[in-house]
């Protein structure tokens, strides 16, 4: 195998994981379990392996990739838009776990610009705090609309029961999470963050958890991985337009937030977004635009470690 690269594409599911190497081309199945895992790396060792690449599916894989990161391979978290779009460039059609294995392990050969570092497992805790915060807010404003809907007193008591219940939920993940970033020694930073015009806890919270790459990127990759940088559709004749597209949902939606309230102070952006407005500018491609720069201020505040200044715009 010297002189070689060898590569392993991964496919994840709740009980198995099929595994398959390439160029060998080499397919097996492996439970996904400690003792699972445990043969899963002794085998791509044994193989050669030296970059694996799994698709991004959620919490099944994540035991597995702290356990490969651990057994020093490089690797890969990919979008699954972009191994759908692998299957298409070769033309394929035929779909299983082990085929699917197979293909993941030729476009891991194929594309090493995939390989990202594994987050710590503090910040991965992090994510995983933000995220339950995230849910549980979901789930109080879902059980909010229904007692507005409800008639009957008894499911209405029921309503403000689970309301309740939530919210002291939240308020527990939150001091959790808090705690975990003045850990993670991020307590700091996000009162940097919040001196930015509305920008609160819950923003700098969501930004600290969700985006630990601001304050490392330049503007244009700090904008393209929280979705708010506009891509281009243009072919032809036809002139094309920019949207926004990708990034992380989570991270777009607190910076829509925050640039709702930030439009409304004249310390922050109001007076932009009023010239925007008037130069013809629909109001949500306004608010975009002002999400935008609003957090590329934030990532140079984060990178220097200073206060808001109307000058970071």
């Amino acid at each position: 195998m010297t002189g070689l690269v060898y590569a392993a594409g991964i496919d994840v599911g709740r009980d198995y994981l099929d595994v398959a190497v390439a160029p060998a081309g080499r397919a097996r199945r492996m439970s996904n379990e400690a003792n699972g895992i445990a043969s899963l790396v002794r085998h791509l060792h044994a193989q050669g392996v030296r970059r694996v690449v799994l698709e991004a599916i959620g919490p099944y894989a994540a035991r597995l990739i702290r356990a490969l990161a651990d057994a020093g391979f490089e690797l890969g978290v990919v979008d699954p838009r972009r191994i759908k779009a692998w299957r298409a460039v070769e033309g394929r059609r035929a779909k299983n776990d082990r085929l699917d294995a197979e293909l993941i392990a030729r476009f891991a050969l194929a594309m090493s610009d995939v390989v990202r570092p594994v987050p710590e497992l503090q910040t991965m805790r992090i994510r995983a705090l933000s995220s339950r915060r995230r849910q549980i807010v979901e789930m109080i404003a879902v059980e909010k609309t229904r007692l507005k809907q409800a008639a009957d007193e008894t499911i209405m008591a029921s309503h403000r029961q689970i309301i309740a219940l939530l919210g002291k939920q939240r308020q527990d993940i939150e001091i959790e999470l808090a705690s975990s970033l003045e850990t993670a020694g991020l307590t700091s930073r996000g009162h940097v963050l919040q001196t930015a015009p509305g920008v609160g806890p819950a923003v700098s919270m969501t930004l600290l958890a969700d985006l630990p790459e601001l304050g490392s990127l330049d503007r244009r990759a700090i904008a393209s991985l929280a979705g708010l940088a506009p891509h281009i559709t243009q072919s032809g004749l036809d002139r094309g337009h920019a949207a926004i597209a990708g990034g992380r949902p989570c991270v777009r939606s607190a910076m829509y937030l925050a640039a709702l309230s930030a439009i409304r102070l004249e310390r922050g952006f109001k007076a932009e977004y009023q010239a925007m407005r008037a130069a013809g500018k629909p109001a949500k491609v306004a608010i975009i635009a002002i999400a935008r720069k609003l957090l590329v201020a934030l990532n140079q505040m984060a990178r220097n470690n200073t206060p808001w200044k109307a000058k970071n715009t």
